[in-house]
């Protein structure tokens, strides 16, 4: 595999680091159940938290057109050092699920200056081989989703608030880095003195390319959070682990951790097959991992443990090539306010699916699969203008 150059490998392991605050109160989920006698419907309020948080900064970046008028660089240490703040209040100060559900907002809020502006960071850096690069940054921000449920494995005796701060820690670690690197040579940004132009982002969807690619990135945000939420849960009904054990958080960190490895394997791929290409084959096996989980013989774990993990690759290999596509499509004064707005209301839709998900997992069990079954069905159809075209970056020179 053609090695990361520095720029991109500050960037991959920021984002790694960063987006570690997203996931850092479901992996404690079972204590926080036990410790504050809420429900798993409760931990999906938690995570729509982090997830309306994470709504509204993208949202206000994107229409604000704060995205492309400042540094990136910056917007991103920022947010990382209050991210890294709110996540340790929520570990400190939280005493239930009212007040933990205002700190989760606000990292979720901090989170929106992380997640797109360190697509916009590694496209200034490498936008030759953007499919690639979002790839390897998306493949962070999956083991970075993954690592919360790592950290609580290897601190099975820490207490939940011990495991969540290492997340903080991290997240300052991340700032540093980015601080230090600061912004790529290919940056296209707003002069300071220039009018905000709100709402401008909008004119993005008039462009058929950009339409198909964010169209296809809902359907498939229907399943990939819903799926990440739900993975502990699926693990116990599925039979494969107790609850609130380190076998459930092993297993879980599997599951979410391996779509790191299909996101590199997807982006060398994008690289001879085009973007379009490689997520149409990663929803094709996100469409046989919803339908056929329910029908898995419970007496087979081992087959169980592999559909998840085939699962856990496919669900999440396809994001950084909708993100590449998008940002090619994008005019390059706006690319960053129109990843920023696609990530709004995709996860505005994601809110949805998480909340059915935890609402209802406890009732039909391994069938709550079927209820993630639409969004990449959806993704295929918006997609299939660009897939079905011989659609491919182009070669660098």
């Amino acid at each position: 595999m053609r090695a990361l150059n520095s720029p991109i490998l500050v960037i991959v392991i920021a984002q790694l680091f960063g987006t570690s605050l997203w996931f850092s109160a479901n992996s404690a989920a079972g204590s926080l159940m036990q410790t504050w006698g809420i429900s798993e419907a409760d931990i999906g309020l938690l995570t729509n938290a982090v997830q309306l948080g994470f709504i509204a900064g993208t949202l206000t970046f994107s229409l604000s057109g704060l995205a492309d008028r400042f540094e990136a660089s910056r917007i991103f240490t920022v947010s990382a050092l209050l991210g890294a703040l709110f996540n340790a209040l929520f570990a400190l100060s939280a005493e239930g699920l009212s007040s933990g559900l205002i700190w989760r907002f606000a990292v979720g809020f901090s989170l929106a200056g992380v997640y797109p502006l360190g697509m916009k960071m590694v496209v200034s850096w490498a936008p030759d081989r953007a499919g690639q690069t979002l790839a390897q940054l998306l493949a962070m921000l999956t083991l970075g989703t993954a690592l919360p449920h790592g950290i609580r494995l290897a601190g099975a005796d820490w207490s939940w608030q011990s495991s969540i701060l290492v997340s903080s820690v991290l997240a300052v670690i991340a700032a540093g880095m980015i601080w230090s690197l600061g912004d790529g040579p290919h940056l296209k940004r707003q002069s300071g003195k220039s009018r905000i132009r709100l709402g401008h982002v909008l004119t993005a969807f008039t462009i058929p390319q950009f339409r198909a690619s964010a169209l296809a990135y809902f359907g498939h945000m229907w399943e990939v959070y819903a799926l990440w939420t739900l993975v502990p849960a699926l693990v116990v009904v599925s039979g494969l682990a107790q609850p609130n054990t380190p076998a459930q958080s092993g297993i879980a960190f599997l599951v979410v951790g391996i779509g790191a490895l299909s996101c590199m394997l997807g982006g060398k791929l994008s690289q001879r097959f085009g973007s379009a290409r490689v997520a149409a084959f990663a929803l094709t096996g996100s469409v046989i991992s919803c339908a056929l989980f329910p029908l898995m013989p419970i007496d087979h774990p081992g087959w169980i443990l592999a559909l998840l993990l085939f699962w856990g690759a496919t669900v999440v290999a396809d994001s950084p090539q909708f993100s590449a596509l998008s940002a090619k499509a994008a005019p390059p004064d706006i690319v960053g306010s129109a990843l920023a707005l696609q990530n709004a209301i995709g996860f505005t839709i994601g809110m949805v699916s998480i909340q059915l998900g935890t609402a209802l997992v406890g009732t039909v069990d391994m069938y709550i699969a079927w209820l993630l079954l639409p969004g990449p069905v959806l993704a295929l159809w918006a997609l299939a203008p660009l897939w079905q075209q011989s659609f491919k970056p182009a070669t660098p020179t």
